[in-house]
């Protein structure tokens, strides 16, 4: 019989036991899909196969708060710079931005396609997006027809600025270096491709 969805809790100076076990009974059938930490670590943040994300307390394991704002999995929650804001990526195709401490969503970067990972430029009002068609699908489809290059979205107008190709598969992560001169994505096609940004990227002015 399988397991039911837990979320482990490990002191890092001592992998031997967690230090704290949280049970997720009452959301049946939707496991934990990502996670993240608050800024002092005092709950942690995290998205559901059903679209939920949630805050639990790190000491009690008590659920502080819950929204639902994706209609599918949530794939990946990745923090702003300075861990006020984060962003999410969800199968529904698209990924939102929130407010960490109110789990307030404030912006919404739609897609076409899964959304696999998102993650939020260090130095810019910047956000990229990855993705693609499901994997099991990917040997019978061209990369121009699944769709795996990585979008750019301006980060308060929500508007597409711009896309990059080079994957043959989904993408499934995403990272941007911390000077914010360039970022790595992770593909389904097994490659890890580090992008530099040139100065036409930094001279780019958005219109509005």
């Amino acid at each position: 019989m399988g397991h039911g969805c837990e979320i482990l809790i490990f002191d890092r100076r001592d992998f031997g036991s967690p230090v704290l076990s949280l049970p997720v009974t009452e959301l049946r059938d939707s496991k934990v899909t990502a996670a993240v930490w608050s800024s002092l670590d005092d709950y942690l943040i995290t998205g559901h196969e059903n679209g939920e994300m949630r805050h639990y307390d790190s000491k009690s394991g008590d659920v502080l708060r819950k929204v639902h704002n994706h209609s599918k999995a949530v794939s990946d929650l990745q923090l702003t710079k300075d861990k006020s804001m984060l962003i999410s990526a969800s199968k529904d195709t698209t990924a939102k931005l929130f407010d960490v401490d109110t789990l307030n969503c404030m912006k919404t970067y739609k897609t076409d396609r899964p959304v696999n990972s998102a993650a939020i430029s260090p130095t810019q009002d910047h956000v990229v997006l990855g993705g693609g068609q499901e994997a099991i699908n990917v040997t019978t489809t061209s990369a121009k027809v699944g769709k795996f290059d990585a979008r750019f979205f301006h980060l308060v107008f929500q508007e597409e600025i711009g896309r990059v190709k080079g994957h043959f598969g989904p993408i499934n992560s995403l990272a941007f270096h911390p000077d914010g001169k360039s970022y790595s994505s992770g593909g389904e096609d097994g490659y890890v491709r580090i992008n530099t940004f040139d100065q036409s990227y930094y001279d780019f002015d958005f219109d509005y």
